[in-house]
């Protein structure tokens, strides 16, 4: 496993320097980064376009520029990836691309984790009772609530719960749910469990959106893998074998029936992502899906390509850490 994973580790790498090169091509081609500046009324003189031009490292190949975001030899100690710096900004010299990422990301991986978790939880779970009870009136009722998640955009849906908890604070005539940013705008006198309080009450809608967007398909892979299981020859081995309904599931059935699931959950990180920014904007937390909207809205070059590798590598984690899980759910499979 050791040997397995370190080989894995180093798979990495070239995929790692794809994603870098497809992620710099796309934006470098995607318009000019100056391309605000250069409609200002009235228009900037030409020195101040050609020190930005500079400072932006636009003065040179494309080539050039590749080389330069990657190492940062070259710079002027601003960028190079494998050094941690992102490159400079359009929106200002003192604007850090990376120190911004790294507190966006502090907020958005409390919301992803929590949805992602609740989401594979209850997928595992309304899974294996749909299965259980093919074709009862809980089926179908659980098959008709993932159907209908899965039917609706991930924008409309996060809209749709914000709107639920505006009207549920309405009814109660208190605040039940915060519906807006990550936490409350002043929280210097909080103490430590009002803090809690006010951060779970935040997290309580945009978690909702989010985790329905992963639940709705996973739900649906769980209830096809554990009926094809329950229906093979090995199931009814054990069973015929005189073992109690709960030893066959907990011992043979659920962890084998977790192995697609555990693919497909990879997979759709992406999208889970993708529904990120979306809900970000709807509840307008402050997060890293807002921080990819202001950098589209300033056409900020090196910040869009610096969410897209921090992007491209979470999925390429996600799907290491699936990979590795495998043996561990299944002990037949073996890494050579």
């Amino acid at each position: 496993m050791l040997v397995y994973t370190v080989r894995r580790l180093l798979g990495t790498i070239p995929v790692l320097l794809a994603a870098s090169l497809l992620s710099f091509l796309l934006i470098d081609v995607s318009g000019d980064p100056l391309a605000d500046l250069l409609i200002q009324q009235p228009p900037p003189a030409p020195e101040v376009i050609e020190m930005e031009r500079e400072r932006l490292y636009l003065d040179r190949s494309m080539p050039e520029r590749y080389v330069l975001w990657l190492t940062g030899i070259g710079g002027n100690g601003d960028i190079g990836l494998l050094q941690g710096k992102f490159g400079p900004s359009v929106q200002g010299p003192h604007y850090d691309i990376g120190e911004h990422i790294a507190e966006r990301l502090a907020t958005t991986a409390r919301l992803v984790t929590v949805a992602v978790l609740l989401a594979l939880g209850l997928a595992v779970l309304s899974g294996v009772i749909s299965a259980m009870r093919q074709y009862s009136k809980i089926d179908y009722t659980l098959t008709f609530i993932g159907f209908l998640a899965l039917a609706m955009p991930t924008f409309w849906l996060a809209a749709l719960v914000k709107e639920a908890g505006v009207w549920a604070n309405q009814q109660a005539g208190v605040r039940l749910f915060a519906t807006i940013g990550a936490s409350s705008p002043d929280t210097r006198d909080f103490t430590p469990l009002e803090h809690l309080s006010d951060a779970a009450a935040h997290l309580v809608l945009p978690t909702l959106a989010l985790m329905l967007t992963g639940y709705a398909a996973w739900s649906r892979y769980q209830r096809t893998s554990m009926l094809e299981v329950l229906n093979s020859d090995y199931v009814r081995l054990a069973r015929a074998k005189g073992l109690t309904n709960r030893v066959v599931m907990r011992r043979h059935a659920l962890r084998t029936a977790l192995i697609p699931l555990t693919t497909v959950a990879a997979v759709t990180i992406a999208g889970i992502i993708d529904g990120v920014v979306l809900t970000e904007t709807v509840f307008q937390w402050r997060g890293l899906g807002d921080f990819f909207v202001q950098a589209i809205k300033h056409s900020d070059s090196y910040a869009l390509m610096g969410w897209l590798m921090l992007s491209g590598v979470i999925v390429i984690t996600a799907n290491l850490v699936a990979d590795l899980l495998y043996a561990v759910l299944d002990p037949r499979i073996r890494y050579e």
